[in-house]
């Protein structure tokens, strides 16, 4: 996949078949407008192309800023479009003048004069340009005046899928990852590098790797234990993780700590990436450390039960 950062370098594609949106997540809503579009461009020898806005246009046009969380970051994005054969990625820098574009200058300054687009790939009820101003029929009315097609993937088959980033947020924010699993179509997952805490878990006999997100906007489902799998330095190892404020031992900031199963090695400073198997049960306050560790012993059990591991 190639990957043009704005607009300022990209020539006219031959035979583009383009589609837009933030994709957040990439679930499987986004999936099946994926699908037609690849379809599309091999059917017709073209190549697909995909625009996408980073921030997320709700960060900039609306008050909700430091509230709205995503569920991928821009790099796990791009990884996620790769796997799906997009061919050119088109990340434009979303901006308070881009916002004031209208849906007539999206389509002739972009769609037309820096893509080239012979056929446009849309969502059920997708709007773009100011105020969301343009979508489907328009560009259908036009589309002779425009030089290219325009198909919108029909309602129906949007709808069967059931599913949103909303939803999948909503459901994070639960604890419920069960259903955000079934609707991204894969486990969930979290990206971080591990620092040093406050080391507790070793003196109970359950070391921790304490991850600190690498980007604040990438969503943290619901405090709680959860069921995990940890890929670390190209291996997968099984684990159980903590999200919450310890109130066991008076811990104040909210923490992502790990447990990984028969795994004894330092690594503070490097990556490690968390995938979401099954919620175990809410993060509560036990009676001691004592209370604590029989319920840790219980959590395992549970969590290698899930993972199949013994």
């Amino acid at each position: 996949m190639i990957i043009h950062t704005g607009l300022d370098d990209i020539q006219p594609i031959v035979n583009a078949v383009v589609t837009s949106g933030t994709f957040d997540g990439v679930h499987r809503g986004h999936q099946t407008i994926l699908s037609r579009l690849t379809e599309v461009a091999k059917t017709i020898g073209g190549e697909s192309v995909l625009i996408t806005y980073w921030p997320h246009p709700r960060t900039v046009v609306s008050n909700d800023s430091l509230n709205l969380k995503l569920l991928t970051t821009l790099d796990e994005k791009i990884e996620l479009l790769d796997q799906a054969d997009v061919d050119h990625l088109v990340v434009i820098p979303f901006t308070r003048s881009f916002s004031q574009l209208t849906s007539e200058e999206y389509i002739r300054q972009i769609l037309i004069e820096k893509i080239g687009t012979k056929k446009l790939v849309i969502g059920y009820d997708h709007r773009f340009g100011r105020d969301r101003e343009g979508g489907f029929d328009y560009i259908q009315a036009h589309q002779r005046e425009y030089g290219f097609e325009v198909e919108e993937i029909p309602r129906q088959d949007i709808e069967a899928v059931g599913v949103s980033s909303s939803k999948i947020r909503a459901a994070l924010n639960e604890g419920n990852i069960q259903s955000a699993n079934q609707f991204l179509g894969r486990p969930y997952s979290l990206t971080g590098t591990i620092v040093k805490g406050r080391q507790l878990g070793r003196t109970i006999g359950f070391p921790t790797a304490n991850m600190q997100v690498d980007d604040p906007v990438k969503l943290i489902p619901a405090n709680g234990v959860y069921a995990v799998e940890v890929l670390y330095a190209g291996q997968t190892l099984g684990g159980m993780l903590n999200i919450g404020f310890r109130p066991t031992v008076a811990g104040t900031n909210q923490t992502i700590e790990t447990y990984i199963f028969d795994f004894d090695k330092d690594i503070y400073g490097e990556h490690l990436t968390l995938k979401f198997r099954e919620f175990l049960r809410p993060e509560q306050k036990f009676d001691g450390l004592p209370a604590l560790v029989a319920q840790l012993k219980i959590d395992e059990e549970a969590a290698r039960n899930v993972l199949r591991l013994p």
